[in-house]
């Protein structure tokens, strides 16, 4: 006896009885915890047991929790007015009614430091109609102009446990005064603690007592595996919502009743044939919704928390709860309280549990936990299978020359590890330039930041085919060259020729190779000849497309421009422009496209007798060759992006360029013009960054240059990939500066996905 009154005494400590605990002052309280509808009520208990009393539900469905003093009941029309303490504000308030033919009656509200009275009038004698106790988890809705364009008056709204009072008034300053002073009231609460959050801290106190832990579990039912529903959070959340106002699109109402559904969520995965479908909505939801992770985990750790005289069968009720688990730490952390208890909640299970298989679960979430960022998107159905059986999926990435690489990530792999591992096996690891990750779809693609998380490309990829099932090409990962810092010393017969020679004709084809017509047609034969070796009228020649730009086939089939006609009078053309306006418009575009035929068989026929004239030329000889012409350009090796250069010294004028950025030197060219109209060393450039949006600044001495582009990202994450090689080469690391300005500061974007 003797010890088991230490135990009691260090499990009640604190002396909680939630009986003396003010969690609703005067209202009737609602336990933030659930109760087994079964379980009879002892009213023989300890502290401990008061502590986790649960709400018994009546026949009338009305909560009380047991043994509850009658004196902490809301008594409505006993209390009178001159009862009430020193009071803060007080006046008459419109309040919205059920029932009779007025919807808007006016009552005498109180302010006190505790609570907010309804009253039937300002005397004395007046009865009091309803009190919304104020505590730290009040909220209040200020007044808007949307409810006066459509009442005609100003409201506000205070949101109680049970209760909630939505309060008009024709006068604005007068809303405003009542929900500054209902604020201020709410402030000055304590924060609410819930029973769960005392018994969290009771067990981090006593960590190191096993029989304390055990005892305190025992005699708690809320802290392990239950099939009863929750009727509240376990954790303290604001009534009313004002948190999820931005999120009502997505379906989202409050935070207290997300967190009850949470938990209904989970206990349809016990029994649910397919549980990803349930396990992506979980996931989706505390994503959205931030204060859900907490809770969720808390939720979690409950359903899977188990006793010392359990058995085998009844821990392995929980094996959904633990692939849940599973997913969830390595798609969010909840905060450091809480991590600390899941922590200890797993060491407990590995030394507790006798399932094998749940202790592998512990065992992996505990490592993933040290690898943890939170991540963009949910995980995706692939990823969740391999999460629920503790495996790796394999990841495919694409490189130029039509090979692939197929690996294993995990959901904490990088672009970077990426990248480091398949330059490994391609044997690239001792080049001097510099690779990265783009996600591809046609001639669209983007780069990969270093520290995105692959397992987040691949959902990003199965959302989007998903919205696009019919589709040719889907999104892929490619892997090529980012940073071209010596392109001279490649070795002709290595894969990295390859990579450059295949991604200078991706420039050629998208037209951002400035070349004349006669190269146009010589580096199309070349291509053929390198593709298919020697002329055959039976050889599957590529379309057009594939091997010149569609905008030098445009640029030939377009007519030249002619002398504008004089003006007729007015009436005449807006009558011609209306009878045959669109007819002229069709013909003139089905003229069009017979001229783009025609030049297309024009330039088929010159790439064919140039492809003939190379007959005998090896693949290598042919590249060669190819690459030999693209190299005439002083631009070769750069990365052209389209921009808008704005020109302040000719009155706000903008004028659309191409931007090259490359290793040496930032330049600027008319869209297929061969020559630079200005070009600016690398060491030359004192500062870049960001004014606004969609606005890039380049500071050269004296001299900004601003840019309006849309890739604003992608240059940045370019420039600073060479800018960082000029550093290592210099041995300089404060040759550059981030440009910053106390209106915007600019974050600095990631480095490519190889270090360099």
């Amino acid at each position: 006896m003797p010890l088991q009154g230490v135990c009691w005494f260090l499990c009640c400590r604190q002396g909680f009885s939630l009986l003396g605990r003010e969690y609703g002052g005067r209202e009737e309280e609602e336990s933030f915890e659930l109760r087994n509808k079964d379980e009879p009520t002892c009213n023989g208990r300890g502290q401990l047991e008061v502590t986790v009393s649960q709400p018994t539900r009546p026949a009338n469905g009305t909560p009380s929790l047991s043994g509850v003093s009658e004196k902490c009941r809301l008594m409505a029309g006993k209390s009178k007015l001159e009862d009430e303490p020193e009071l803060l504000v007080k006046g008459w308030l419109l309040r919205n009614v059920q029932g009779g033919w007025l919807r808007q009656r006016r009552f005498w509200f109180t302010l006190s430091s505790d609570s907010l009275d309804c009253y039937s009038g300002p005397e004395r004698d007046s009865s009091r109609l309803g009190t919304l106790v104020l505590t730290s988890l009040c909220s209040v809705l200020w007044p808007d102009k949307h409810t006066y364009k459509q009442t005609g008056y100003w409201s506000l709204t205070v949101y109680g446990r049970k209760h909630c009072y939505k309060l008009f008034t024709k006068h604005f300053n007068e809303a405003v005064h009542w929900a500054c002073a209902v604020q201020k009231v709410i402030d000055s609460k304590a924060p609410m603690e819930t029973p769960t959050q005392l018994l969290i801290r009771d067990i981090e106190e006593n960590k190191f007592n096993p029989e304390v832990v055990e005892h305190i579990y025992q005699h708690n039912p809320i802290l392990t595996y239950t099939q009863s529903p929750l009727y509240a959070p376990l954790l303290p959340f604001p009534y009313g919502s004002l948190d999820v106002t931005h999120m009502s699109s997505k379906g989202y109402i409050s935070v207290r009743e997300e967190a009850v559904r949470l938990f209904q969520c989970l206990q349809q995965l016990e029994s649910a044939r397919e549980p990803i479908p349930l396990i992506q909505g979980v996931l989706q939801t505390c994503l959205d919704l931030r204060p859900l992770r907490d809770e969720l985990y808390c939720q979690v750790i409950k359903q899977t928390s188990v006793l010392q005289t359990q058995t085998q069968m009844q821990a392995g009720q929980t094996l959904r709860y633990w692939q849940l688990l599973t997913c969830m730490s390595c798609t969010f952390l909840p905060s450091s309280s809480v991590l600390r208890y899941l922590r200890f909640h797993l060491k407990r299970v590995q030394s507790v549990c006798v399932d094998s298989e749940v202790e592998s679960y512990a065992s992996f979430i505990t490592h993933a936990l040290e690898k943890t960022r939170c991540r963009e998107c949910v995980p995706s159905w692939e990823e969740i299978q391999g999460l629920m059986a503790r495996q790796e999926m394999l990841c495919t990435v694409y490189y130029p020359g039509s090979g692939s690489c197929t690996l294993g990530i995990s959901s904490h792999t990088t672009a970077n590890e990426v990248v480091r591992k398949i330059a490994e096996r391609l044997g690239l690891q001792d080049s001097c330039n510099t690779f990265a990750l783009f996600e591809q779809k046609s001639c669209c693609e983007r780069p990969v930041a270093g520290t995105t998380i692959i397992a987040d490309v691949i959902t990003r990829f199965e959302n989007l085919s998903a919205k696009e099932p019919a589709s040719d090409s889907p999104w892929r990962l490619y892997f090529k060259l980012y940073c071209l810092l010596d392109t001279d010393s490649i070795s002709a017969d290595s894969i990295e020729y390859l990579f450059l020679y295949e991604q200078c004709h991706e420039m050629v084809v998208r037209g951002q190779l400035p070349v004349c017509e006669d190269d146009l047609l010589s580096l199309a034969a070349l291509r053929l000849q390198a593709l298919l070796g020697d002329y055959s009228p039976l050889a599957p020649c590529p379309p057009l497309e594939q091997l010149v730009p569609a905008q030098a086939l445009e640029a030939r089939a377009l007519p030249p421009p002619a002398e504008p006609p004089a003006c007729p009078s007015f009436a005449p053309a807006l009558l011609t422009g209306a009878l045959w306006g669109p007819k002229r418009r069709e013909e003139q575009d089905r003229r069009l496209r017979e001229r783009v035929r025609e030049e297309a068989s024009v330039l088929t026929a010159g790439v064919l007798e140039r492809w003939k004239v190379l007959a005998g030329y090896g693949r290598a000889d042919s590249m060669a060759a190819y690459l030999a012409i693209a190299r005439q350009w002083s631009g070769f090796g750069c990365t052209l992006y389209e921009v808008d250069f704005y020109i302040s010294s000719t009155g706000s004028f903008s004028q659309r360029l191409w931007l090259g950025v490359a290793a040496s030197c930032v330049s600027l060219y008319r869209q297929g013009e061969p020559e630079a109209l200005e070009s600016l060393p690398i060491t030359q450039i004192c500062s870049y960054g960001v004014s606004d949006s969609n606005t890039f600044r380049i500071t050269a001495g004296d001299r900004d240059l601003l840019f309006e582009t849309t890739k604003l990202a992608e240059i940045m994450q370019l420039m600073n990939a060479y800018f960082s090689a000029t550093q290592r080469q210099l041995g300089k690391e404060d040759c550059i500066t981030m440009e910053t300005t106390r209106k915007l500061r600019p974050s600095l974007l990631e480095l490519p996905s190889h270090p360099v």
